[in-house]
């Protein structure tokens, strides 16, 4: 799964400085969905981080029910505030 196509899929653009409010929420939710009748872990996964890059992922409990999973999550979280906690530089 790529960004672009998420975006495009989810939200019918790949740029999200002119879409609309009631859209993005529609569009996560959409994706909320398409999560839970998700059973194959790397589109789970990809679609968690989605959700999560928006603040709008289901806690790790909730979204995995594998321990290696949910581990393998925080780790991802992990390195994702790390990159923002940086400053780039």
């Amino acid at each position: 799964m790529q960004l672009d196509d998420l975006l495009q899929r989810y939200f019918a653009t790949t740029d999200l400085s002119g879409v609309a409010p009631d859209t993005l929420s529609a569009g996560i939710e959409h994706c909320r969905v398409d999560l839970g009748l998700e059973e194959e872990r790397r589109k789970r996964f990809a679609l968690w981080s989605f959700l999560h890059m928006f603040g709008s992922a289901p806690d790790l409990d909730v979204a995995f029910e594998n321990e290696e999973d949910r581990d393998l999550r925080l780790g991802f979280m992990d390195l994702l505030a790390a990159s923002q906690g940086d400053g780039g530089g």
